[in-house]
């Protein structure tokens, strides 16, 4: 499936965070990932998140889809981590 996630952590989670969805998916910018993902991962990735968040403040938002071909992206200005490039 195809995963579009975003995150809104205190500062103090922002790097954990962080470095846990590099693991699973491509950071597009801030803190704004997409990629191609196995159920069984995206289950471990939100298994993990919810280890980190402070479920009062902070919030994990993933919007899915069976696959890339389904979703339009248009990208204005300056495209801080484009993953076109990866062969």
């Amino acid at each position: 499936m195809y995963v579009i996630l975003l995150y809104d952590c205190g500062e103090r989670r922002v790097a954990k965070m962080l470095k846990l969805c590099r693991k699973y998916l491509n950071w597009i910018q801030n803190s704004v990932f997409e990629g191609e993902i196995t159920e069984v991962k995206l289950r471990e990735l939100k298994f993990k998140a919810k280890e980190i968040m402070d479920k009062e403040t902070d919030s994990l938002i993933i919007f899915t889809s069976r696959s890339e071909k389904w979703l339009e992206k248009e990208i204005i200005g300056h495209e801080r981590s484009p993953v076109d490039t990866f062969l």
